[in-house]
């Protein structure tokens, strides 16, 4: 008997997209553990999406499916920051089934066009066609159902730098680019305060950023190392908050209750969005 195969990534992207149209935005921790079971114990607590990083952590693209394995079970879409450098690394994310390529160090107009079109299938880019990976079941979703489906993933673009901030308008105008994530760790170094990201010369230039992208109906992105700053982002506009690190947050978790245990007070908690329960992290872009 045939079974009905189903692409579960592919329904967590309704889900992503639903929550990033609501008032309430997208809101997922980063995550460089290599453990699948800490992927999907964050699907089961409530985010989003779970933020795999291939530029910062210690994963490979090997046990990088296993980490999307997890994220399928528990319901919650597995975006992927890929390493910089080259295209390959956003084919083979999509293929072991990402939801959501996020592509590092987009300063130019060329380089936003050229990662949409290695995240597309023809004729809208350039991706490589191949039905047996394990987006497409394998095999088991026909082939013109999985490239026309495959269509619906999400492009991140980070713009990381003042040449990024320089050429924006240029970056937000390629077609195909729904997010544009900014580090304000990173824009605080290009505004020459660095590491004061809640300075008001840095959230004065998120709000400009926030209202370009609004005019070319592209989302936003934001790090936040705490609730507390993501709620504020939020507020400002950002519907993608990428926050903290899941070892930060197991760490601060595990401070917070030896704290509660001998009695100590002064453990920061902050809430965001429905009803979740975060430490405050410490920074980690």
């Amino acid at each position: 008997m045939e079974r009905n195969v189903t692409m579960p990534t592919l329904e967590s992207v309704k889900n992503f997209k639903a929550a990033m149209a609501s008032e309430q935005g997208a809101f997922g921790p980063f995550m460089i553990t290599s453990d699948p079971a800490f992927v999907e114990a964050a699907g089961y607590a409530g985010y989003d999406f779970v933020l795999l990083d291939m530029e910062h952590g210690p994963g490979t693209f090997e046990n990088l499916q296993n980490l999307i394995r997890a994220a399928n079970v528990s319901g919650v879409c597995p975006v992927v920051r890929v390493p910089r450098g080259t295209d390959i690394w956003i084919d083979q994310a999509l293929d072991v089934g990402a939801g959501a390529v996020m592509i590092p160090q987009i300063d130019s107009a060329d380089q936003a066009r050229a990662a949409v079109s290695a995240a597309k299938f023809s004729p809208r880019g350039t991706r490589g066609t191949c039905r047996f990976v394990r987006s497409a079941a394998y095999g088991g979703v026909p082939g013109a159902d999985y490239f026309a489906r495959a269509q619906d993933t999400v492009v991140i673009l980070q713009a990381e730098g003042q040449k990024a901030i320089d050429n924006l308008d240029d970056i937000l105008s390629v077609e195909g680019v729904d997010i544009v994530f900014v580090g304000p760790y990173d824009l605080s170094a290009s505004l020459g305060i660095i590491g004061q990201i809640t300075h008001p010369l840095v959230m004065d230039r998120i709000a400009q950023i926030v209202q370009k992208a609004a005019a070319k109906g592209v989302q936003v992105g934001c790090f936040a190392d705490s609730a507390e700053s993501g709620r504020k982002l939020l507020e400002m506009g950002v519907k993608f908050i990428g926050y903290s690190c899941d070892t930060a947050i197991f760490m601060n978790m595990a401070k917070a209750d030896i704290a509660a245990f001998h009695g100590e007070i002064g453990i920061a908690v902050g809430v965001i969005g429905r009803g979740h329960i975060h430490i405050a992290a410490e920074r980690y872009i």
